[in-house]
């Protein structure tokens, strides 16, 4: 093992080490914090999540509840005395309750099936919403079954009927849990309306429509009256919460008549009109969709109030701050090299969590306008101390036709350059790569391989014309974006070009198998989930249909030859690159069939060819899976890398 001083370098179980926080908020008074808390046990190989609360003032931190099984998805009541979270101790999931100062939790739901979203709360403090699946017995998984939905199955969810989400409501002090919708759709992102007599929420896998990533935005009223707002045909709905008045809705949305990846932008929906506005039409790459933003009266920019976003801007997630109202104006707040993401904000302060290359993420507190940021939690600090960590080298390049790339590459601690070197290529296709924790690339550099990840078109950060320029035309652009990205690093001496590897999850699977049947450069490559066959994608996927035609620009009859130029396995006959295929075997994103195809037409001409099956695990469960699936992941790319590079 190899040290720089007193410190050594990050190793294949090192990723499990780290402590992650899922979710975190706010008290009422500001003076405390609470987050979920994710532990790996390496022994055992379980996988634990416990409640923590942090004094921000001092920044103490104490556990509030016990490391058994999964406590999350922590929400304070209103006078800040309780906190109602979810938690599995009993079974299925259920609803319980903890007092802010700790103690034994009370269990307030106690459904069958169990509950699936996360608690929140009333305005008056009096009840509970949440989501829940339908109270049926399950279905026998062994016993025939029809289908009829458009999507019938959701990676990482199942067959949807089974997991169909409605509303509930479950007063404070007991009786029985208020069914308020059942429309066969997964109703989620639930927002109490100011006065508290209706619940935002978003309608989601309409059983007659393959759109996947949009929703219908709804509101319900505690008789169960339902109203819709805006429906599919509005454009593709990310999330949404109300104005702090209740007569205006912020929505998180792109258009639907934009390009697949155009950026999402911040929209105020005038209920009584119908109408909407779009706030953040000038911010080049829009408004981060995973989180949603958090709503602040104060006066910042010299609106009457802003919503505090999370944007992604060339290989960085900062916090702008967007005005509501006035004429359309926004502004960083906080930027840097790093991945900050927002949790909760009151009329004082905002709460995110910020990480890097080195560290998934610590929670850190600053005034809404950004000034006094300080760092709060220190979870990771232990682990920090004993690793050295690779040198970053920022790269950029043009490729030939003048479209400017963002690229980077770790360097080894030990060695001396040209580095044997692993490309490594992000999914999506719209992802990206840039100041984010990713535990592979420390891992290979760790092991003496230089790491080189870059953001091809097709990538999120860089504007619509960037992020949407793949459509029709999968691999053939963004692939030589990648290799003019290896050029550039063998000519600066980075990388030796007699010793490359090539590796990607998901779409970056697809790249990967993609590229070695159009170059045999490469001494090795892993592919893991891929795509390798366009046409049979369509028909297996469960975003196959509306992703294809969003994508690609029709169906496979419609654009034949589409479909084939972009397929790896019309290319397959041509790798000569000893490769690896991990595939999870209830993967629904990627089907398994997709590497088996490519395995077959490797094996059947002669390449060195393996397979790494994973049971019963879904898409990215390399990532968030349990830790047996990380580490024979881990082991497996690392021996692969090795044996060949």
């Amino acid at each position: 093992m190899s040290e720089r001083g007193s410190k050594r370098n990050f190793g294949p179980l090192d990723d499990l080490r780290y402590a992650r926080i899922g979710s975190a908020r706010l008290s009422p008074c500001g003076e405390l914090a609470v987050c979920d808390l994710t532990r790996h046990d390496l022994e055992s190989e379980r996988r634990t999540t416990s409640l923590w609360r942090i004094d921000l003032p001092s920044g103490d931190t104490r556990q509030l509840t016990r490391e058994a099984g999964r406590d999350m998805s922590p929400c304070w009541s209103p006078d800040g005395a309780q906190i109602a979270f979810l938690s599995d101790r009993s079974g299925p999931k259920q609803v319980f309750l903890l007092s802010a100062d700790g103690g034994e939790a009370r269990q307030l739901t106690d459904l069958p099936q169990g509950v699936e979203g996360p608690p929140v709360w009333s305005p008056d403090g009096g009840s509970i919403a949440f989501t829940a699946g339908p109270e049926v017995e399950p279905r026998d998984p062994t016993a025939p079954y029809r289908v009829t939905r458009f999507v019938y199955r959701f990676d990482g969810i199942g067959y949807i009927d089974d997991a169909a989400q409605n509303i509930f409501i479950q007063p404070i002090d007991g009786g029985e849990a208020q069914q308020l919708t059942n429309d066969a759709h997964l109703d989620r992102a639930l927002r109490w309306s100011p006065d508290g007599r209706e619940l935002l929420y978003l309608a989601s896998f309409d059983p007659d429509q393959p759109d996947l990533f949009s929703a219908k935005l709804r509101a319900v009223n505690l008789q169960g009256e339902v109203e819709e707002l805006l429906g599919l045909d509005w454009g593709f709905i990310k999330n949404a919460g109300w104005l702090p008045d209740g007569n205006g809705i912020m929505v998180v949305a792109s258009r639907g008549d934009q390009p697949m990846a155009t950026k999402d932008d911040l929209w105020i929906l005038h209920r009584e009109s119908g109408t909407a506005v779009n706030r953040s039409a000038d911010l080049t790459t829009g408004v981060e969709v995973q989180w949603f933003p958090v709503f602040s009266a104060a006066d910042i920019l010299t609106a009457d109030a802003a919503a505090l976003v999370n944007v992604v801007e060339r290989g960085s997630r900062g916090i702008y701050e967007v005005a509501m109202t006035g004429r359309p104006q926004w502004r960083q707040l906080l930027g840097g090299k790093r991945t900050t993401a927002l949790h909760d904000a009151d009329g004082e302060n905002m709460l995110f969590s910020s990480g890097d290359l080195e560290n998934p993420g610590d929670l850190h507190l600053a005034a809404l306008d950004g000034s006094n940021e300080r760092r709060v939690t220190r979870f990771n600090d232990d682990l920090l101390a004993e690793l050295a960590f690779p040198k970053v080298e920022d790269l950029s390049y043009q490729t030939d036709d003048g479209t400017p790339i963002q690229g980077w590459l770790l360097r080894p601690n030990e060695g001396a350059p040209p580095y044997p070197t692993i490309l490594y290529i992000h999914g999506g296709p719209h992802g990206w790569y840039g100041y984010n924790y990713g535990s592979d690339f420390q891992m290979l550099a760790g092991a003496g391989f230089a790491v080189l990840f870059v953001n091809p078109r097709g990538s999120t950060g860089y504007g619509d014309a960037f992020s949407t320029a793949l459509s029709g035309h999968w691999g053939a652009l963004d692939h030589k974006d990648l290799l003019d990205g290896v050029d550039f690093a063998v000519q600066a001496g980075y990388a030796d070009p007699d010793r490359l590897g090539i590796c990607g999850l998901s779409y970056g699977g697809y790249l990967t198998c993609y590229t070695i049947g159009r170059t045999n450069r490469f001494k090795a490559a892993v592919a893991e989930n891929p795509i390798t066959d366009l046409v049979s994608r369509y028909g297996t996927a469960d975003m196959g249909p509306w992703g294809s035609l969003s994508e690609l620009g029709g169906k496979p009859h419609e654009i034949p030859d589409v479909y084939r130029r972009g397929s790896p396995v019309t290319y397959a006959h041509n790798c000569r690159t000893p490769t690896l295929l991990i595939q999870c075997e209830e993967d629904y994103r990627c089907p398994a069939g997709q590497a088996e195809q490519f395995y077959g037409h490797l094996k059947a001409n002669g390449c060195t060819v393996e397979m790494l099956r994973i049971p019963a695990q879904s898409h990215v469960a390399s990532i968030t899976g349990p830790a047996r699936v990380q580490k024979a992941q881990n082991e497996a790319l690392l021996e692969w890398m090795q044996r060949h590079v």
